[in-house]
């Protein structure tokens, strides 16, 4: 990948981290962890595979 390419996937990575993020605290506020914790931990699992993915794009731009 070029750097150009590396960059906007961290881009939009992180993009999608904010948003998830953001779900991820609404869903405490109004206490949807405790009546859906199944959504819940599926929005954990996104959170955590972006934050990887993005971490591999990072080290794959910085390895360049």
């Amino acid at each position: 990948m070029t750097t150009n390419e590396h960059q906007r996937v961290i881009d939009e990575l992180q993009a999608l981290i904010d948003d998830t993020q953001q779900t991820l605290r609404r869903f405490e506020t109004n206490g949807m962890d405790e009546q859906m914790p199944g959504d819940y931990e599926k929005l954990l699992d996104i959170l955590d595979g972006a934050n990887k993915q993005q971490r591999e794009h990072t080290q794959g731009l910085l390895s360049r």
